[in-house]
């Protein structure tokens, strides 16, 4: 079904806005998705936080002028499928990373980054960022390591000059 003027601009609005904020972009091509992969595809995309449209590209290419997305505008080309991360980097990487295993017929084609456009290979690396959970655990790994050591280090002095025994008779000697 052809749209109107006022329907592509609406559509225009709705991509610039998701854009502005989206984390990367990954556009796929779709051709041959059946019906049922799309729409597995398209709730897994609801519950993951990546907007997922197909629109025209040059409708596309409009909706990315001024973002940083803007990169990728001439390699727009084909029949594609947009993702667009919008709560976490490697979103978009890992849905499209995911559906492609069992459909060989979606195939990444760009991938944005930070105003960067890498080669569809780069989906894997996108796909592999950890998950903002992920993260945060790393983080506190990182940021409990130097108390755990100075507590092992200490622990390891005090076996070495024999208070970790003596501690305890003192402390008994003074309570009696």
């Amino acid at each position: 079904m052809a749209l109107n003027l006022s329907q592509k601009q609406d559509v225009v609005a709705q991509v610039a806005k998701i854009a502005a904020t989206a984390h990367s972009l990954v556009a796929a091509e779709y051709a041959g998705t059946t019906v049922e992969q799309m729409t597995a595809m398209r709730k897994k995309a609801r519950e993951t936080g990546v907007f997922l449209k197909v629109i025209k590209n040059t409708l596309a290419a409009r909706a990315v002028v001024g973002t940083e997305y803007e990169v990728a505008k001439d390699s727009l080309v084909g029949p594609l499928l947009y993702a667009f991360s919008l709560e976490e980097p490697g979103a978009a990487g890992r849905l499209i990373k995911e559906f492609a295993k069992g459909n060989d017929k979606l195939q990444p084609k760009v991938v944005v980054v930070g105003g960067q456009q890498y080669p569809a290979s780069h989906v894997e690396v996108l796909a592999s960022l950890p998950t903002r959970d992920q993260a945060l655990a790393m983080l506190a790994r990182v940021l409990a390591e130097p108390a755990a050591m100075l507590a092992r280090a200490v622990k390891a002095v005090a076996d070495k000059q024999g208070g970790a025994d003596a501690a305890p008779a003192e402390v008994q000697a003074e309570t009696a």
